[in-house]
């Protein structure tokens, strides 16, 4: 059996059973897993967790399951990895990134937090799968939900990015397209869901599926050789992925797994859509919602569920928040592939990009240890760099038509 004692309302600390619930009904605050950290002491060291599978699963013992993982059996434990050339263009002498692009089996992080939201839906006898997504945590919730043999309903913004949209259709799922923003599905979601005794995996089951974040973060602290970096810069869409990071930060530290931490952690959003980025730099906790205008749809979420935590975590940690334009996103994207050979969607394109950005400011210095959090692949938003990386070029099959190419 797991450690989860039940759910807790993280503003009032009212606690709640292990059920389908995402909301307090007294004071209306965000429920969040309550484990029990002192039975996890007991068992977990760091021996017990390298010993484990080589996956998320490592982890099992300080996630929301009771049992075994039944689904995303292979989720994780992606590579991070130093890269000089990147540091390099980026002035930055010890920079690593957590490569997610590669994640099993969608390519996205999404794939570890559905992995513990399907995982968790089967145990709470629920057998219809759902969300509202961007066009990741689609892809991710129709690939599981053909794993386990269950019904999904994805529901996505029109106009999203045709790669994405293939990448939901090829499992067999149910796509739903929804004129309007991601606000305006997650909003219709939200009333399905009290219609319907569906799994939304990130509306009534989101305090269970939040935590699969969890598992970046633990990865990142293993790989380092059991410590946090000194800087992590993430993007950010609705908070989530963000405030868990911290979140396993400071669980390590609270199990003694890890003997400090001494994470700035900074918030990466487009120009374009960026409610927590603009709140932290004007200096608020109040998020004032915007309508998303930005190539980064896979974040493009303009009234973040989590962004007043999402803000907490970075001010709290002594980190910040920046943003960046398309062009400048682009770039990102584009100097990534050039110097290290990994293409990474827009969303990395954002946190390359602001990186830089916090480099010039002075908020990330030259010789810290500094993480760069990749949480998508390149291969579903081929359209933003399509007609800005040149073109092929064509000859005849002959030695001629090589050497006049050459000599042109």
């Amino acid at each position: 059996m797991g450690f989860v004692k039940g759910l807790i309302c993280k503003e009032c600390k009212k606690k709640y059973p292990k059920e389908a619930l995402h909301v307090c009904e007294y004071c209306f605050g965000p429920l969040e897993v309550d484990y029990d950290y002192h039975g996890i002491k007991k068992v977990i060291s760091r021996k017990s967790i390298e010993s484990a599978a080589p996956n998320m699963w490592r982890y099992k013992d300080l996630l929301p399951i009771d049992g075994e993982p039944t689904v995303g059996l292979h989720c994780g434990f992606t590579p991070l990895l130093r890269v000089k050339n990147l540091g390099k263009a980026l002035g930055i002498d010890n920079l690593y990134i957590k490569n997610d692009s590669v994640n099993h089996p969608t390519f996205s992080f999404k794939d570890r937090v559905v992995a513990v939201a399907v995982t968790k839906a089967k145990e709470l006898g629920m057998n219809i799968l759902g969300c509202a997504s961007t066009g990741n945590l689609g892809n991710s919730v129709a690939a599981h939900a053909a794993e386990a043999g269950l019904k999904s309903y994805i529901f996505i913004p029109s106009d999203l990015e045709p790669g994405k949209i293939l990448s939901t259709l090829i499992y067999g799922a149910n796509l739903i397209g929804v004129h309007g923003t991601y606000d305006d599905v997650n909003r219709l979601c939200s009333e399905i869901s009290m219609n319907f005794k569906w799994a939304f995996v990130n509306i009534n089951i989101r305090p269970y599926y939040g935590d699969g974040s969890k598992t970046f973060g633990y990865e990142i602290v293993e790989q380092l050789g059991w410590k946090t970096p000194d800087n992590i810069v993430v993007p950010v869409a609705g908070s989530s992925l963000i405030t868990k990071i911290w979140k396993s930060f400071k669980e390590l530290k609270n199990l003694d797994l890890i003997d400090k931490v001494k994470t700035k952690v900074f918030a990466a959003q487009a120009t374009g859509c960026s409610p927590v980025t603009t709140a932290i730099k004007n200096g608020t906790d109040v998020i004032k919602p915007v309508i998303p205008n930005t190539i980064a749809k896979s974040i493009a979420i303009g009234n973040p569920a989590d962004g007043y935590y999402g803000i907490k975590t970075a001010l709290e940690s002594g980190g910040w928040g920046e943003d960046v334009n398309d062009d400048e996103i682009v770039e990102g994207m584009k100097i990534l592939a050039t110097t290290e050979g990994i293409f990474t969607e827009t969303a990395g394109g954002v946190a390359v990009s602001v990186t830089k950005k916090l480099v010039k400011q002075g908020r990330i210095k030259k010789d810290e240890l500094t993480v760069i959090s990749i949480t998508g692949n390149g291969l579903k938003t081929r359209e933003a760099i399509e007609n800005q990386i040149g073109n092929i070029n064509i000859i005849e099959p002959n030695l001629g038509a090589f050497n006049n190419f050459i000599n042109s």
